[in-house]
């Protein structure tokens, strides 16, 4: 079973007015087969936190520890981060024109598992797994999110969390532009995945909504670039009733 450690994690971006602190000082510990939601309002830092341990190159760690298993995950590239079980669905999934769903997936796969899947095997896992998210099998050969819809961009990031089967899942903001068939379908997709694999999720969401399909064994509240504030379900009830405003005043 892995184990993600974020400790004391600082990070910066630059902006028009000069280098701002985004991250203050994270720790989170996530578990295999543990679901961890992370709250907040807009422009708290939740997002920098995920693409901080994705590796994105925007932002600058300054200081702190992210640990996979006991390894220095900021010590790896990007790609080297994937391979070794760290799975990002981003809020935006970016368009990829020129490459179909079935290559991309096939060749990511590939490249995690150090060898090509059987074809005959690949095939019947992908076509079940599209059909487990009710994604018409023709989207294997549409380039990758081009010309796809907000609803069908989260179904592909949630098949190749699926398929790829990620030691630690991030997932940003998978419920925004959902409408309730789409974010039951995928939060139906995030829960067989995990009971599938025990993977830890990272589950970053503004609204409580998805907390009805994806239950979470902690919540964490995240304000102004650290935790504020943690619990479990029931705190996201409170969230739901009296919002973030007793954690902005302190803020």
């Amino acid at each position: 079973m892995s184990i993600l450690e974020i400790k004391n994690l600082h990070a910066t971006v630059e902006t028009p007015e000069g280098t701002k602190e985004i991250l203050k000082g994270v720790d989170l510990t996530i578990k295999g087969g543990e679901t961890h939601a992370i709250m907040g309002p807009n422009g708290s830092g939740k997002s920098t936190l995920a693409y901080a341990i994705a590796g994105h190159p925007k932002y600058e760690i300054t200081g702190g520890e992210v640990l996979l298993d006991g390894e220095d995950v900021l010590e790896m590239s990007v790609d080297e981060r994937a391979r070794a079980g760290l799975f990002l669905a981003m809020q935006y999934p970016v368009e990829v024109p020129g490459v179909t769903v079935s290559n991309f997936l096939r060749t990511a796969k590939t490249a995690i598992d150090g060898e090509a899947p059987s074809l005959r095997t690949w095939v019947k896992d992908v076509k079940g797994a599209m059909d487990d998210l009710k994604m018409d099998p023709v989207f294997a050969e549409r380039n990758v999110n081009e010309g796809f819809s907000g609803g069908e961009k989260k179904r592909h990031e949630i098949l190749q969390m699926q398929l790829l089967k990620p030691s630690i899942a991030v997932l940003d903001e998978t419920d925004s532009g959902l409408d309730v068939d789409a974010l039951r379908v995928v939060s139906e997709g995030v829960n067989r995945a995990k009971e599938n694999t025990e993977v830890g999720i990272m589950l970053i969401t503004h609204y409580t909504r998805i907390l009805q399909y994806v239950k979470p064994d902690f919540v964490h509240v995240f304000v102004n670039g650290k935790i504020a504030e943690q619990g479990g379900p029931e705190l996201a009830e409170r969230l739901e009733a009296e919002g973030y405003d007793r954690f902005l005043v302190g803020a």
